[in-house]
């Protein structure tokens, strides 16, 4: 046997030097030094930067860095091969300017990034490093294929060192307007390259840039705009004859004429040569070009007709030729033989002139037009009715400013219904200025605070709009205005009582997401009105009364106080009109007043989150058109009123966060067959779950959880069909409120769930939402298999509880659970290999129950925490506890152990097995490039 010994120890010899070898620092174990070296690289690197809003909260000195915002490794050796940290605001975008400085990383680069020797893709681009040079140690990055520090604030000159980086692919350094180079000869040994965007960049010292970027094989993208480059050096051929991209925008070339070896780049796409000198005719040459999608030439001194040819592009989406010295007459009917195009600009041309023609009314994809100056001489309506097709689906801007058009805006304008920028000034166009609703937009309304405007409206929608910390004066002059819609205006000011009383037309006004402030006072006198809204503001005092017209009224979230007896029981024998009464978010207080017998239409009343004590009045029976009823989160109490199952329109009942007591009501299931929400949550409910509850076939959202529950779920819960499948039961969670207008007013029905400990407020997907919570009861006897037929199910909750047996191992089929919690319960056996299906699972909690064995092998269940599995006998990943392995041992004939065969076989099974596995391993990085 000693020479089976040696064999072995050979193999082990050989193996341990082959492994030593090959994966010295490229191993795949997450513990080696190697791994812990770059773990610390990227903790040093954080400590240099200043992170204000925690967009590397993930990156502690625990847990695996693989998974830290913006960390990608490779999946086999563990080495970080991805460092993406681009700020998630866009510089571009000027109105976000402070929202980027709040979100940009601040600081320095720290050298640390040389210890993560795999790196090949950086992005830091539109952070802030303070005006600091590029760092010469990132020419050391040999591994680098991409690299992105645009509008990181970088100054200086860029160090030459760069063109080390043989792999390179992408180089960004764009939008550093106080970056500059002596030369370009760096860019020579990046024989690699293919994306170049020097744009802003300040290139005047390189005269060298069209010989040196001429000689990059690879180039398919070269963005130079804006780099103060004033000539062009001789080119007999473009050696990157490949490239699809060609900016050279913004740079004031001094030579007089397109260069020819542009006309030869028969691959370009996208061509920019903008706000330069070129002047003459444009040049026949880019005829050539015919794959080109993007074509600017706008702002040079070009001055001939617009050439026939270029109406054959039939790709072509944006085209501009601004600001030229075109002349000549349009050729109208070609213009529609560009099918793709989505921007057209031949604006401040005065010299051109023509006529929107027919054809163009199937440019479907067009977004903007600007013909501004442009000599059309034909009349607003007839260009409204060529483009009142599929244009007006997708127009956003029509710009026809000084263009000789005259005639009557008509109705057409209000097809337009993308249209945010409409210019028609100094033309000839006359009569009224039809309605034009520009709500929703956020645009900004200016006027002088005695400003009295020469007009009389009927509606007017400014929401989302700014119109000034005060509320407009001049709407005081407006004696027809019906409707009127300030949500969400940037307003500051007194509720306007006196304007309300005074507009005597008005019949709808929302004044809700401002910072209006005040009492509102007697209301009943404005009976004209059927629509007010002025939640989420900072009212107070108590609840006004109102006209028995009113039709909805929402004052939520605000400060409003007090009892609301003497508001609801107003004329307690006189019908109301309300359909929807939202007073939630305030400070109302007492009991809820029994005076409902007067509101026989109401629909929506949500009075949650308030201070509102005692027993439900009987009187809410006799709301029996109710469809939402929200309770919750006051302090309620008493037991559910019979009365209630009158009101058999329920679809939404939540009274949670309350102390009611006694059992839930047997007729819940009987009466409230529309229901679809239904929360009881945190109050003192007790005895077993009624069987009843399982007729609410359309149930989507249960929630039990926090009573004192007993026994356990009835096995016919699978009769909830709701949460069976997706499409089971296609509710909308909005109502349309009928109102003596134009048009409905659309309601939204909003439920605040708790999922994972965190209450979500959900509006128009709430009736995507599907979850089960009983959770914190006294639940006992084990988890119902039929539980496992509602596989639309996204969440459940059963904690702490007392349920025993067995995981239903079908609960694999439950695909659409996105969250399970089963903690703190006495459950046993093994956890069934069919969770590892459960795909959308991203939170688990098994913890504290009486699991045994190993924890089935899946990437889904070993990516959580160790903490969702504690408190059990479980082992395996990614729990430290290992699953030990019993080895078989032979006996011979006298029931003797050969030891010593024994033992030298394993040691050659071992190895050779050994030898196997590392042999299927390493061979395919042995063989194969890539993968190695």
């Amino acid at each position: 046997m000693s020479g089976v010994l040696a064999f072995a120890l050979f193999l082990f010899e050989i193996l341990a030097i082959a492994t030593i070898s090959i994966s010295f620092c490229s191993g795949s174990s997450y513990h080696g030094d190697c791994l812990e070296s770059e773990r610390g690289a990227l903790l040093r690197f954080k400590r240099d930067l200043k992170d204000p809003s925690n967009r590397l909260a993930s990156w502690s000195g625990s847990g695996d860095y693989c998974a830290w915002t913006g960390v990608v490794c490779d999946n086999m050796t563990g080495h970080v091969l991805h460092l993406d940290l681009r700020n998630p605001f866009n510089y571009y975008k000027e109105s976000e300017y402070d929202a980027i400085g709040r979100t940009a990383l601040v600081g320095k680069i720290n050298p640390s990034l040389l210890d993560l020797k795999h790196l090949s893709y950086l992005d830091l681009s539109f952070n802030d490093f303070q005006g600091v040079q590029i760092p010469r140690f990132v020419g050391s990055m040999g591994n680098l294929q991409y690299l992105n520090l645009s509008g990181t604030r970088i100054s200086g000159m860029i160090p030459h060192q760069l063109g080390n980086l043989s792999n390179l692919q992408f180089l960004g350094l764009s939008s550093n307007y106080l970056l500059y180079v002596d030369n370009l000869l760096w860019l020579s040994g990046l024989s690699s390259l293919e994306h170049l965007d020097l744009r802003s960049v300040n290139l005047s010292k390189a005269f060298n840039w069209l010989m040196v970027t001429n000689e990059l094989p690879s180039l398919v993208e070269l963005r130079l705009s804006n780099c103060q480059l004033h000539h062009f050096s001789p080119l007999a051929t473009a050696n990157f004859s490949s490239l699809t991209v060609l900016d050279l925008s913004h740079n004031q070339f001094d030579n007089s004429f397109i260069p020819s070896w542009v006309f030869g780049l028969s691959h370009l796409l996208f061509l920019d040569l903008g706000f330069n000198h070129f002047q003459g005719p444009i040049p026949g040459g880019l005829q050539n070009l015919t794959s080109l999608k993007h074509l600017g030439l706008d702002s040079n001194y070009f001055n001939s007709s617009i050439p026939n040819w270029l109406y054959r592009f039939i790709h072509l989406e944006y085209l501009s030729l601004r600001n030229n010295k075109l002349q000549g007459t349009i050729d109208s009917e070609a213009l529609g033989n560009l099918t793709s195009i989505s921007r057209l600009d031949l604006s401040l041309n005065t010299r051109l002139e023509g006529r929107i023609p027919r054809s163009m009314a199937s440019l479907c994809n067009l977004k903007s037009i600007n013909l501004r100056g442009v000599h059309l001489s034909q009349e607003i309506s007839e260009i409204l009715n060529i483009f009142s097709g599929c244009v007006s689906i997708e127009l956003e801007s029509l710009d026809l400013r000084s263009s000789s058009i005259s005639g009557h805006l008509t109705e057409q304008l209000g097809q337009f219904k993308n249209l945010d920028n409409l210019d028609l000034a100094n033309n000839s166009i006359v009569g009224h200025i039809p309605v034009i609703g520009v709500g929703g937009n956020k645009l900004t309304l200016e006027v002088r605070h005695d400003w009295i405007p020469p007009f009389q409206l009927v509606a007017l929608g400014l929401h989302n709009c700014y119109v000034g910390s005060r509320f407009p004066q001049w709407l005081h002059s407006q004696k027809h205005l019906q409707y009127l819609n300030l949500l969400n205006s940037g307003m500051s000011d007194l509720f306007p009582i006196r304007f309300l009383k005074s507009a005597f037309q008005l019949k709808f006004l929302d004044l809700g997401l401002n910072q209006f402030h005040g009492q509102i006072t007697d209301l009943t006198k404005v009976t004209q009105l059927f629509f007010l809204s002025v939640h989420s503001n900072n009212m107070y005092g108590p609840l006004p009364l109102i006209s028995s017209n009113l039709v909805y009224l929402d004052l939520s979230n605000n400060s409003f106080s007090g009892s609301v007896s003497h508001y609801l029981c107003y004329r307690i024998n006189k019908p109301k009109s309300l359909i929807g009464l939202k007073l939630k978010d305030n400070s109302l207080q007492r009991e809820i007043p029994d005076c409902w017998m007067s509101y026989q239409n109401l629909e929506i009343l949500e009075l949650s989150n308030n201070k509102f004590t005692g027993k439900l009045p009987n009187s809410l029976g006799s709301l029996t058109s109710l469809i939402w009823l929200l309770l919750g989160k006051n302090r309620l109490s008493g037991t559910i009123p019979v009365s209630l199952k009158n009101c058999s329109a329920l679809e939404s009942l939540d009274v949670g966060e309350n102390e009611f007591v006694g059992n839930i009501p047997t007729w819940t299931g009987e009466r409230f067959s529309r229901m679809v929400v239904l929360i009881l949550r945190s109050n003192n409910f007790h005895g077993p779950l009624p069987t009843r509850l399982c007729d609410l076939a359309f149930l989507q959202i249960l929630d039990l959880a926090d009573n004192n529950l007993s026994r356990t779920i009835p096995k016919c819960i699978n009769n909830i069909t709701g949460m069976v499948a997706a499409n089971s039961f296609t509710r909308s969670s909005q109502q349309y409120l009928p109102l003596p207008l134009d048009g409905d007013v659309i309601l939204t029905e909003k439920a605040s769930v708790v999922s994972e400990g965190e209450a979500i407020e959900y509006d128009e997907i709430l009736n995507l939402v599907k979850e089960t919570d009983v959770s914190r009861n006294n639940l006992t006897k084990s988890i119902p298999l039929e539980m496992t037929n509602l596989k639309a199910t996204q969440s459940l909750n059963f904690s702490h509880n007392s349920f025993t047996g067995r995981i239903p191992e079908s609960i694999g089929a439950m695909r659409s659970l996105e969250s399970i919690d089963f903690s703190v319960n006495q459950l046993s056996g093994e956890i069934p290999q069919s969770m590892s299906n459960l795909m959308s699972l991203n939170h688990l909690n098994l913890s504290n129950n009486k699991l045994t064995g190993k924890i089935p092998s899946s990437t889904q269940l070993q990516n959580f925490d160790a903490s969702s599995f504690t408190g059990n006998d479980l082992c395996g990943a990614p729990l430290p506890k290992n699953c030990a392995e019993n080895v078989s041992v032979s006996e011979d004939e006298n029931g003797d152990e050969d030891e010593d065969s024994v033992d030298h076989w394993l040691y050659v099974s071992i190895a050779l097995g050994f030898v196997v596995g590392f042999g299927c391993f390493i061979g395919p990085l042995i063989f194969n490039r890539r993968w190695r």
